[in-house]
């Protein structure tokens, strides 16, 4: 039970930030992930005091914050014109998690073009590298979340980098779903990035272009599309996840920490994260 800890984002119980936080210590999480782009963990809501009293309203219920979710929604930092603006944003938001005791701040970044001459993958890279060279001045990371282009696309996106500060947060599902990646070998290619993971599983009906879900998600909808036709989100264990040898995987590269819950849809969050955190205790102790 040392290898792991078990998180969950407080937002998936669909219930404000103290709510949240209790339901955690209810299923038996050790740690929490919280939004932290609008609403009242923003870094604009956040005063001094105020994150003072969040620090110990997390420490008194005998928790630990694994990151903060910095994802500013739309198309990331694919376009040039928006990205002056977002990335102070995102720098304002690894300020507050500094300040709140974590060092992890993930994040969608958008869909990373394959082609290395890419206009798109340019103006991505240099926000990212901004980013990264913030964080890394307080030895934090700000972490990319897996699953709108294949792990080696990532990967070779961050080597380019090459910037430090930068890491992954790697979600077994959003691979599954989106590109088709086995998020087993998924592990061993991004074995030197990855900082956080979330705990969520899916099941892929029909592979399309990662771009036409990500647009999807940008604007709130394309025409007719469908997204279940595409994918599903479910519980842990009942998807396409492999957790026993997914879990190897990240052991055998040494990774230590959290294994965050994260339930997106369903009619009863509170217990399907009960069961995540069974489901991941269970798997834990084969190890």
């Amino acid at each position: 039970m040392d290898n792991f800890k078990i998180g969950v984002i407080v937002d998936s119980f669909g219930t404000g930030f103290k709510d949240g936080v209790k339901k955690a210590v209810q299923v038996k999480a050790e740690g929490i992930q919280m939004y932290a782009v609008s609403g009242e963990m923003s870094p604009q809501e956040l005063t001094p005091s105020k994150i003072a009293e969040v620090r110990q309203y997390i420490k008194d219920n005998g928790l630990k914050i694994s990151a903060l979710c910095g994802d500013l929604g739309g198309y990331g930092f694919s376009r040039e014109e928006e990205n002056a603006e977002k990335v102070e944003k995102s720098k304002r938001i690894v300020d507050l998690a500094l300040e709140l005791g974590t060092n992890i701040v993930t994040t969608h970044i958008g869909v990373i073009p394959a082609d290395k001459q890419s206009k798109t993958r340019d103006i991505m890279a240099g926000a990212v590298a901004s980013l990264g060279e913030y964080a890394k001045k307080s030895n934090a990371w700000f972490a990319i979340e897996t699953g709108p282009e294949p792990a080696a696309v990532l990967n070779g996106f961050l080597k380019d980098l090459g910037t430090g500060g930068v890491g992954v947060n790697f979600d077994p599902a959003n691979l599954a779903m989106v590109t088709g990646d086995d998020p087993v070998k998924a592990v061993l290619t991004l074995k030197d990035y990855i900082v956080h993971t979330h705990a969520k599983d899916g099941v892929m009906y029909k592979q399309t272009d990662p771009q036409i879900i990500y647009d999807f998600f940008a604007v709130g909808g394309i025409g007719d599309l469908r997204l279940d036709d595409y994918f599903k989100e479910v519980p842990l264990g009942q998807g396409q996840v492999d957790f026993d040898n997914y879990l190897s995987a990240l052991k055998s590269i040494g990774y230590k920490g959290y294994l965050t819950i994260e339930r997106e849809v369903g009619d009863n969050p509170m217990e399907d994260i009960a069961m995540a955190v069974g489901f991941l205790n269970e798997k834990i102790s084969c190890l």
